[in-house]
């Protein structure tokens, strides 16, 4: 599946080694063409209602084959990230997003070792009660983030925290970030995914922000041999093209092959 609901991170993206500001439009410009290019090549595709959803149903892109997600999201940035908290949107019509199209609701949760984990999964267990009323797949994309206070805290073990705290409140599918980002070996990736696999009661995928592009496709194949169904990723696939300017075309030279790959391993390893 391919994602294509980064943000301000989208934003900034774009706006290495570019003259002037990067617009809303050409966000939602590049939303449009890798939507367009892409979709055919994938099973679903994660869209925002900030910068992609209107235009993307409005041109009608999205090839028939791909069901459309909608992240449900809202962010509300800091100085120093440009996700600092993330909620349901109420301004969202559920019901009115189906309608245009939508197969599958994401939400976006924060996990810190010092917030309060009440307050998440009352969240999450919202937004699953919400997507089972109007017959929706709902997808929880739990992220391990710094404390607060700014105090030491361990990313990494906050990925597994996260998936035995989130991980069995009835979401349809678990998107979860891959551990140690792809630095580790594949034998410590692979026993860190076998415990996500135990702490995760249902399907999981893996994001594939941090993780080196070239890296990527290793990491997916061991997850999905140690459990995973798959990935929900889309700097891996179309992150190095951002910068130039013909899209389209680096879109089909470079991400294209790049989806195929990747489609390709999750087929052969969970077929295995």
């Amino acid at each position: 599946m391919l994602a294509v609901d980064q943000r301000e991170a989208l934003r900034a993206m774009m706006a290495v080694g570019r003259p002037g500001e990067v617009s809303d439009a050409d966000l939602t410009r590049f939303k449009v063409s890798a939507a367009k290019a892409l979709s055919p090549h994938a099973s679903a595709i994660l869209i925002d209602k900030q910068f992609g959803w209107d235009a993307v149903v409005g041109a009608s892109v999205v090839d028939p084959s791909c069901a459309m997600i909608a992240a449900v999201d809202a962010f509300t940035p800091s100085k120093h990230e440009f996700v600092a908290e993330s909620v349901i949107d109420e301004e969202l019509d559920f019901a009115e997003l189906k309608r245009q199209g939508a197969k599958a609701l994401k939400l976006l949760v924060l996990w810190r070792p010092d917030t309060d984990p009440e307050e998440r999964v009352a969240m999450v267990d919202d937004f699953v009660a919400r997507c089972r009323t109007h017959d929706l797949v709902s997808v929880v994309e739990p992220v391990s983030r710094g404390r607060r206070d700014k105090a030491a805290s361990d990313l990494e073990a906050g990925i597994l925290s996260a998936a035995r705290e989130l991980g069995d409140r009835g979401a349809d599918i678990y998107k979860s970030e891959v551990p140690t980002h792809g630095t580790g070996t594949d034998a410590e990736i692979d026993a860190k995914c076998r415990e996500l696999t135990d702490a995760i009661n249902g399907q999981w995928v893996v994001l594939s922000s941090g993780v080196d592009a070239e890296r990527f496709p290793e990491v997916v194949d061991v997850a999905c041999r140690a459990g995973a169904s798959g990935f929900l990723a889309g700097r891996a696939v179309w992150a190095s093209v951002v910068t130039h300017d013909d899209w389209d075309s680096e879109l089909e030279r470079v991400s294209i092959p790049r989806l195929e790959r990747l489609a390709a391993i999750v087929d052969d390893a969970v077929t295995r």
